[in-house]
């Protein structure tokens, strides 16, 4: 009773207390804390064989919905997990990758932003190279991944941009066969 209620640490490493979630040390997973609640604290508290009880995790209270995390209660990344390289695995992907860096980071970026089409838009790239030369695409590439511009269209009018400084808008639709009415009576209202 003095170290009040217990818990069960759920896969998460997490315990619900009053609805609200609280972080826990992730070697707790599957094991039983005691909580309790001091002022406006969360007091958590483990009791670990012949070691006996210890404080493992303090938290301010918080409501459900608002779950209070401590990044210290979860292990370390492992390394280079986000730092991975794309791997080419048919030819369009080889042919995409072989344009350069700028190519490899679009690749990610777009992956990343949950980027719509790629496999469509690699080859657009790699058909405006053979127009326009690998340098040119590779760089607008690189252009559009720091931009993040993953769209219909972002890389051609980007690489439009480099050659001739303009700006060269693509329409989103065309309404040529709507069934809207015209609006050919409006002519001539605001006059």
């Amino acid at each position: 009773m003095c170290f009040g209620e217990t818990r069960k640490v759920n896969w998460q490493s997490l315990i619900s207390v009053g609805g609200a979630q609280y972080s826990v040390p992730h070697e707790l997973i599957d094991q039983r804390v005691w909580v309790r609640i001091v002022g406006e604290q969360l007091v958590v508290i483990h009791v670990d064989g012949p070691a006996g009880p210890r404080e493992v995790a303090r938290h301010r209270l918080t409501t459900p919905g608002r779950p209070s995390i401590q990044d210290e209660h979860y292990p370390p990344r492992p390394a280079g997990a986000l730092d991975r390289r794309p791997r080419a695995r048919s030819e369009q992907e080889r042919a995409f990758l072989g344009l350069g860096d700028g190519a490899e980071a679009w690749l990610i970026k777009a992956g990343a932003a949950g980027a719509q089409r790629v496999r469509r838009k690699m080859a657009e790239a790699v058909d405006l190279a053979k127009l326009h030369g690998s340098e040119e695409v590779d760089h607008a590439l690189k252009r559009c991944a720091d931009a993040g511009r993953f769209g219909d269209g972002d890389l051609a009018s980007i690489l439009a941009h480099q050659q001739t400084g303009e700006l060269i808008l693509f329409p989103a639709r065309c309404e040529e066969h709507s069934l809207q009415r015209s609006t050919k009576s409006w002519e001539g209202l605001g006059r």
